[in-house]
């Protein structure tokens, strides 16, 4: 079982490859700064419908300079798309037991393994993001379209499952409603979480940038916050997404 999973990762990296290099499609689009990031993960909660794969080590990050609040995004970004998905499994490496059965569970499933060949999210066996450099979300990342691809982490991640160790734990308690977003604010969220400028949202939404920048403030403040990395965490927690 463990050489079927290790060729597992192994066809998953040479669909990559190949798709990188054969055809007119490449393999995947970069997605670098922290803006952006952020808007492809808030993309991925928000298109999230039945099934949520990961390979998760929530403890790598630690020791890294990597912004708080850039942190409460990513999370709350993940808990939203595990709340919107029927099944969730996530695998995650054995020294990050203690981060899995603390404050920072997620709904659906885990399991252990001694290790995880990279960090990787897929969404509905439809679109899938994997770092740049394999570890970190915040160095940039890679989302992949590529039906085979896609399809190659998903097998990977089934491979990967099927000899890791089912982790149980009481499961968090459910949200409580938050209440809706007005819906005049609904696009500006919109365009807050697409990762564009100011300038360009307010052309986009037919505004003015006076109007755009009071809309703006009126969301911060239904959010209860002045930080835009924390709004869009803050509306991923609601379930706005």
């Amino acid at each position: 079982m463990a050489e079927s999973s290790a060729g597992s990762v192994m066809l998953a990296r040479s669909a990559m490859n190949r798709a990188a290099t054969e055809g007119q499609r490449p393999a995947g689009r970069p997605v670098r700064g922290a803006r952006r990031i952020s808007a492809a993960l808030a993309g991925l909660a928000a298109s999230t419908r039945y099934e949520l794969l990961t390979f998760d080590d929530p403890v790598a990050s630690a020791g890294c300079a990597i912004p708080e609040p850039f942190l409460e995004l990513a999370g709350a970004c993940m808990r939203a798309a595990a709340e919107r998905a029927a099944e969730v499994r996530r695998i995650v490496p054995r020294h990050a037991r203690p981060c899995i059965e603390g404050e920072l569970r997620i709904p659906g499933r885990a399991r252990l393994t001694e290790t995880i060949p990279f960090k990787m999210i897929v969404v509905d066996r439809t679109v899938a993001a994997i770092p740049l450099d394999l570890e970190l979300l915040y160095n940039g990342l890679l989302l992949i379209r590529d039906p085979v691809v896609v399809q190659a982490l998903a097998r990977a991640h089934h491979h990967c499952w099927n000899t890791a160790e089912e982790l149980t734990y009481t499961p968090p308690p459910p949200r409580r409603p938050c209440g809706d977003l007005p819906p005049q604010l609904r696009p500006v969220l919109d365009a807050l979480l697409s990762g564009v400028t100011d300038e360009t949202a307010a052309t986009r939404l037919g505004m003015s940038a006076r109007t755009y920048s009071r809309r703006v403030g009126e969301l911060m403040a239904a959010l209860g916050t002045t930080s835009r990395f924390r709004a869009g965490a803050e509306a991923a927690r609601r379930g706005w997404l």
